[in-house]
């Protein structure tokens, strides 16, 4: 698996609980930042999508996070995620910068789901992203899913 974002993760606590997360995860999630673009929104979010999109295989499964995709709960989005890598294609993530991604990122993905209606720090969506991928790897070996029973 891979991710693909925009922005340079430093140092600190983000990063730590993204490693943590991450060495929980098997396959590894790779990870590729590409540089911030620079200019007027429009013009930012194209250069950050020719950056994100040169940096994906185009045989990849390609899943964009975007505060417009789909809301799922977490066992629908395990059921995806073992769906999509049964698929024999690679599963990329993507996540874009501050302004969002542009509409060409959003045309070439196979899935875009959003992590809900709030607006989240990037560099905390790679966390809140590692942390969902993790757990759908947990409920797909059979680990006990707490929300399971509520009512």
């Amino acid at each position: 698996m891979k991710l693909i974002a925009v922005g340079k993760l430093k140092a600190g606590p983000e990063r730590d609980l993204l490693d943590r997360y991450c060495s929980r995860l098997r396959p590894k999630l790779e990870i590729v930042e590409v540089p911030q673009g620079r200019g007027a929104p429009a013009e930012l979010k194209r250069r950050e999508a020719e950056a994100l999109l040169a940096a994906c295989p185009e045989n990849t499964f390609l899943v964009a996070l975007d505060e417009g995709g789909r809301l799922v709960d977490s066992l629908t989005f395990s059921s995806r995620l073992q769906g999509w890598q049964e698929s024999g294609r690679p599963v990329c993530f993507m996540i874009g910068g501050a302004e969002g991604f542009d509409a060409a990122v959003i045309q070439r993905a196979d899935a875009v789901f959003s992590l809900g209606k709030l607006t989240w720090p990037h560099m905390l969506v790679r966390v809140m992203l590692a942390e969902q991928l993790f757990r759908a790897q947990a409920i797909q070996t059979g680990h006990p899913y707490h929300k399971a029973g509520r009512p």
